[in-house]
């Protein structure tokens, strides 16, 4: 066992047994580099990481290997979930370098943390043209030992670069004008077939998607709506849907939403289901809100710890395969079905005897088949010549019979660890949730989530810790943490009007601000100004696979501004708008989370409360017409006037005099910030949110 044994990663706790001398990211590793004169050899990757894996297999449980790399470097393994600081900073060099990124990130350094060199997976031999790590490790030792100040001068330009390569100059604020090119350039984009925004590797991006939905509410362009719904369909018609246990893959490996990559994040899990619940809502389809109860299900069975948080991810692999959990063959079938059900069975899910994908290695049929559907319940029922209800009870029942077997099967490594960010945005989609479907189950699984962080990852002095696993809390929060965690919070408060929510929510911002603020130039910086010191300070904005911490900030600082009527915090946001306005223009289409806070800033945006006692059947009515209504720009208040004073007062100021008209539930509607006349009358409240948009 090397030092690794008493990490508390998984990822870390991988490869405590490798041959390897690996360190984690510590002082007494760069102490025992600079004593030794030894270069370090970086690793990043992630537990649930396919070519992570493969690469330990190749070359980091191999003897010969690990005898070259504890000679020439001084290794550190890193996870990047539990150091996204890390991964940020080595990952935006290794694109830099490169030209491009991914996992495993191979980074060599000089024991003061500056790189100069940069790769993702490296085979253990030359192949293709790719020099192999065996290779590289004496490359890298005959040219420490004979050109070691080129190396150093390298890292030094190296380090440079990154460090001045997003200076930011305020700009002028993003406009209406931002929200239709980055319209335009998604519409380019799209994939008319198949849905998405790309070629292969086909990735989910709902920010993408409640962008578009955001668009088609303020133009009425039904193309907008209709690369949401054409993208989402086929999301969930495709192999990247688990189609007997629920829930997302990762990615498609092809164009047509086909072969995922099989791990299952649970970022994704909680993104996807708020694009699939915003679509719901402005389109009343059932069949979305299915999809929703099926992400949720799969989340509360299979990713909730018993402590009441979330745990982080399910591998790829299980019994050293890719995807063997998944994948079914005919005979399989047989074995569990009748004949009838076979049938049916292969059917819908497009089976076939010898597999219907190509193994990625020999290009040849596997045998194993990959459960897809090929259009609509509407158009499989057509197809077999029964109807749609008839259709999804036999399916549904030969589905639990397919998963009960599953069960027994050797499951994929779950990576147990719970972390704040990720956690915060599955508390955002299970309030969200519980507010647009009436289930108290997701409401009380966010609340709870919420209890364990407070409870369980803060420090002594009240803020947010980043990571927890087996009773411990350590890692100072990330900015994604608080954006993320803030996010759930005002989703849990207009769910339940408990203004704990809302203080707690405001409580955070303020350590947000004070700890991460750039107070110089404006934004916020990834890590706390009393964090680790590493070579370089960043903001983060780009919208990749997660939102940016920036982006959902952004949005949060608008929302608790008109929740609150503290301008300030609308200020903060105008400033932060400005600061990178720069460079989102003209490449918008990598902002599209910043670009939904720009359309919530540019208006029209809502502030809406109801004053009515809460228990009071025109109280109830007035709210559900409000949350059953897809109105994305607004802020919901609920005052509640059988209290003297309502405790909500204490947060918006603006609300004191707001109370009931003819002693009935009355709905204040705010557009701009411009109040409408009070109304008692649901149709006219309508009219009133409805107007702006027409």
């Amino acid at each position: 066992m090397n030092r690794l044994q008493d990490e508390k990663s998984p990822y870390l706790l991988q490869h405590a047994d490798n041959p390897v001398n690996w360190y984690a990211w510590n002082d007494e590793a760069f102490e025992k580099a600079t004593e030794e004169n030894k270069p370090i050899f970086l690793s990043i990757g992630y537990s649930t990481c396919h070519w992570c894996h493969v690469m330990a297999h190749e070359s980091f449980e191999d003897d010969n290997v690990a005898k070259l790399m504890n000679d020439v470097f001084v290794s550190i393994k890193v996870d990047r979930e539990e150091r996204p600081d890390i991964d940020n900073i080595y990952m935006t060099i290794c694109q830099m370098m490169t030209g491009r990124g991914g996992w495993p990130l191979t980074i060599i350094m000089t024991p003061d943390k500056k790189p100069f060199f940069a790769g993702t997976y490296i085979p253990k031999e030359d192949r293709f043209g790719m020099m192999g790590l065996k290779n590289l490790i004496l490359r890298i030792k005959t040219l420490w030992a004979s050109e070691k100040n080129k190396l150093l001068d390298s890292a030094d330009e190296i380090t440079f670069a990154l460090q001045n390569a997003s200076n930011e100059a305020p700009g002028d604020k993003l406009t209406e004008k931002t929200l239709k090119e980055t319209y335009n350039q998604l519409a380019i984009q799209f994939d008319k077939q198949n849905g998405g925004f790309s070629n292969a590797p086909k990735f989910p991006s709902p920010h993408n998607l409640v962008f578009l939905l955001r668009f088609w509410k303020r133009t009425g362009t039904p193309e907008a709506l209709e690369m949401v719904e054409k993208t989402l369909q086929k999301m969930r018609q495709g192999g990247v849907y688990d189609h007997i246990g629920f829930g997302f893959h990762r990615y498609s490996t092809d164009s047509g939403w086909f072969v995922p990559h099989f791990e299952k994040m649970l970022y994704d899990q909680a993104l996807i289901s708020l694009a699939y619940l915003e679509v719901y809502q402005a389109t009343m389809n059932n069949n979305y809100s299915r999809t929703i109860q099926e992400i949720f299900a799969y989340v509360l069975r299979d990713m909730k710890a018993p402590e009441g948080g979330f745990y982080s991810a399910e591998d790829a692999d299980s019994e050293g395969e890719e995807g063997k959990f998944y994948i079914w063959s005919i005979q399989e079938l047989r074995e569990l079905l009748d004949e009838k059900d076979v049938e049916l069975t292969t059917k819908i899910f497009n089976l076939v005897e010898d597999g219907n994908f190509l193994e990625e290695a020999s290009k040849r049929k596997t045998g194993n088949n990959i459960l897809h559907l090929k259009g609509s319940w509407e158009d499989l029922a057509e197809r077999l010549n029964t109807s749609v209800q008839e259709l999804k009870i036999n399916v549904e029942r030969i589905r639990e019979i397919l998963f009960k077997n599953r069960e027994m099967r050797i499951h994929p490594h779950k990576d147990d660890k719970i972390l704040t960010d990720w956690n915060g945005l599955m508390i955002a989609a299970l309030a969200r949730g519980s507010n647009v479907l009436c289930e108290t189950l997701y409401l009380e699984a966010a609340e709870k989530a919420v209890k364990f962080i407070l409870s369980h990852m803060r420090s002594n002095d009240g803020r947010l810790l980043h990571r927890y696993r087996e009773g411990e809390a350590e890692i100072t929060a990330f900015l994604t943490d608080y954006a993320f965690f803030i996010w759930g919070l005002l989703e849990l408060y207009e769910a339940t009007f408990d203004v704990f929510y809302l203080d707690t929510a405001l409580e955070l911002n303020k350590q947000l601000i004070e700890h991460y603020w750039d107070d110089y130039i404006g934004g916020f910086f990834f890590t706390a100004d009393d964090g680790e010191k590493l070579i370089t300070r960043r903001k983060e904005l780009y919208d990749g696979a997660i939102p940016s911490g920036n982006s959902v900030a952004f949005l949060n600082l608008l929302r608790l501004s008109y929740l609150t009527g503290d301008h300030e915090l609308e200020e903060k946001a105008d400033i932060l708008g400005r600061v990178f306005s720069e460079r989102i223009s003209g490449s918008s289409l990598a902002y599209t989370q910043f670009m939904v806070g720009v359309d919530f800033a540019v208006g029209p945006s809502y502030s809406l409360v109801v004053s009515g006692d809460t228990n009071r059947e025109d109280t109830k009515e007035m709210l559900e017409k409000i949350r059953n209504q897809y109105i994305p720009n607004k802020v919901l208040i609920h005052r509640p006037t059988e209290l003297y004073p309502p405790k909500i007062d204490r947060y918006a100021n603006f609300i004191e005099w707001f109370d009931k008209v003819d002693d009935k539930a009355t709905a204040y509607v705010c557009i701009n910030k411009t109040c409408k006349p009070p109304t008692n009358d649901l149709k006219k409240m309508s009219e009133y949110l409805s107007a702006e948009w027409s």
